[in-house]
């Protein structure tokens, strides 16, 4: 007999863990999480939030939104990536980044109802775990997990009372695995990996001191410092990250894998810390100091039977493109829904075989591009002429060479520009963020060919109704004057049809086939004298559909089936997909 029952047992309470948490409770899922420490996140290790993780809060209710800005540095303080020798120091290039270029901010507005911004890990972990626990999460701390059985039936966990030294029993119907880079529940799974784990080393200082006299002129989220000759990383590249501005900082700092990470103690610390900053005199409040690995590994297959594993559990990679945890709250926003619908006999089991198929082409994608946006610093180092000596008079000098009047510094100068100006790929990388299309059996495509991409589809995001894309932004308005996202009428949950004037059939149909599958089914008739208004044209320019037409939605707000016209059965066509979709 176990000591605790529950539908769902999470592993962790990070963005993943925690997501999970409050999603599943939203949607009225009874699940447990536990943390095997004392606390939540305790360094701000993650912190670019984009456009697609600020739709899931939004998703999980304005007020969660509306915190995350409370809390959040705005985008326009993300600013522009600096290159230079220190911040007291020259200033060898900078870059606009994060959506605040002004085409790229552009693009960004009319791509979502929500706002990108640099959220740390220690705010939204709590804001994640706050929202799980006050809907319902049972939640432990001081509990490790230890290992688990599965049967046809469910899972039985072992988990380790830290603070008794006890060992109690969970009985779940499904385990989440979101424990981290170092994941034991994906192990004893036997999930699949490839790649490689630490292939690099780096240490983090955390530290505050008021900088706004070297910064505020010139905000950023990254002050990159090349210091050609430093102790440690060998062409003396360090990261001085803004934690909050102005007076918060984190700096990252590389050393050789091949040997033992460093001992970095108050001393080493304050040191890395004033050569960055270019001040001999600076005092710092260091508030913490730690080493940890670069990694290039992902799962292959996220899940096995009840077990399914989530975040870094299944995608380990540099913070490069800032996409951690933002891809560790999407994989819950994935899972969640399909959980719900199969413990409440809404789906059939296969639906869940859909979350490998859809999320370890994510996770692999990710994991290539944070590993690739590493390597890309290299031509910058390159045009610097950092890689042609190791003597640091030397790289001095050749750095120095481009301040000249010659030819070959005129073409360094060129080279230098083009090399920071080609980091946009990992620094204003849009498409990256949110071009997820999804293909598996929770996708009806009917054929229909996929859209290709009209532009850089790692730069730039492209709106498309095509089944398995996310469903298009486009505002809509009501009679009195109210606005809202065609994103704020899917999701929560549920499954919706949005059609338009000529598609009534549609409402009909999702009636009737809503209440024969007891599924909830939301239904949007958009166009004059409706409830809803398309008075821009926004939304006929990206539906891809007539008026009579139909775009059904998931309840993570993917389109998973669309038809051009109304159809001569509606009830039959939805019926077919939607026992499709959900394996019924």
């Amino acid at each position: 007999m176990a000591d605790i029952t529950t539908d769902v047992l999470i592993i962790g309470t990070g963005p993943a863990g925690s997501a999970a948490a409050a999603l599943l409770s939203t949607y009225g899922i009874e699940n447990m999480v536990v943390n095997r420490y004392r606390w939540l996140a305790n360094t701000p290790r993650a912190h670019i939030t984009n456009q697609r993780t600020m739709e899931v809060l939004r998703d999980l209710g304005r007020d969660v939104e509306d915190e995350a800005y409370m809390f959040a540095s705005h985008q326009d303080l993300m600013g522009d990536n600096v290159f230079c020798t220190s911040l007291v120091g020259e200033e060898i290039g900078r870059l606009k980044t994060w959506g605040t270029h002004p085409l790229s901010r552009a693009e960004h507005l009319l791509s979502s109802p929500t706002k990108m911004n640099d959220l740390p890990q220690t705010y939204m972990e709590p804001l994640l775990f706050k929202t799980a626990c006050s809907r319902g999460t049972q939640a432990r701390m001081s509990t490790e997990y230890e290992s688990h059985a599965q049967d046809e039936q469910g899972v039985t966990t072992t988990l380790l009372d830290r603070l008794t030294g006890k060992k109690l029993t969970v009985r779940s119907k499904y385990l989440l695995g979101a424990d981290g880079g170092n994941s034991l529940v994906a192990q004893h799974a036997g999930l699949p990996f490839d790649g490689k784990m630490g292939v690099g080393g780096s240490m983090n200082i955390l530290f505050k001191a008021d900088l706004s006299r070297h910064v505020a002129h010139r905000p950023s989220v990254l002050y990159w410092v090349v210091q050609p000759g430093a102790d440690v990383g060998g062409i003396g590249m360090g990261l001085v990250r803004m934690v909050r501005p102005w007076d918060e900082w984190l700096i990252v700092w590389g050393y050789d894998i091949n040997r033992p990470a460093p001992e970095v103690d108050e001393a080493f610390a304050t040191k890395v810390a004033r050569d960055l900053v270019g001040d001999p005199d600076l005092e710092i409040d260091l508030k913490s100091v730690s080493t940890w690995t670069v990694n290039n590994m992902y799962a292959t297959k996220t899940s096995n039977g009840r077990v399914f594993c989530m975040g870094d559990a299944i995608h380990r990679h540099p913070p490069s493109n800032g996409l951690g945890s933002n891809t560790s709250i999407q994989d819950a926003f994935n899972l969640a829904w399909k959980l719900a619908y199969v413990l409440k006999g809404r789906a059939g089991p296969k639906l869940l075989d859909t979350y490998t198929v859809e999320r370890a082409p994510i996770a692999k994608q990710i994991v290539t591009r944070a590993n690739k946006s590493i390597d890309e610093f290299g031509p910058i180092f390159q045009a610097l002429g950092l890689l042609d000596s190791i003597d640091p008079v030397k790289m001095q000098q050749n750095m120095d060479a481009r301040c000249e009047n010659t030819d070959d510094a005129e073409k360094q100068r060129a080279e230098i520009r083009e090399t920071i100006a080609a980091k946009v790929y990992e620094f204003d990388a849009h498409g990256v963020e949110m071009n997820h299309r999804y293909g598996s059996r929770a996708i009806a495509t009917d054929g229909q060919m996929e859209p290709a991409f009209q532009k850089d589809a790692e730069l730039h995001f492209q709106q498309t109704t095509w089944p398995g894309a996310r469903l298009p932004h486009a505002w809509l308005f009501a009679k009195d004057g109210e606005k809202i996202s065609t994103l704020d009428l899917t999701g929560h949950g549920k499954f919706s049809v949005l059609t338009g004037i000529g598609g009534e059939a549609w409402v009909a149909a999702a009636k009737k086939v809503g209440k024969e599958l007891d599924i909830d089914i939301h239904v949007h008739v958009i166009g004059p004298r409706q409830v809803w208004q398309d008075f821009s044209g926004d939304w006929a320019r990206v539906r891809e559909v007539r008026d009579s037409g139909v775009v059904l939605t998931r309840p993570d707000q993917h389109v998973c089936w669309r038809r051009e016209t109304v159809a001569d059965d509606p009830a039959a066509e939805l019926r077919r997909v939607l026992k499709q979709i959900l394996a019924s």
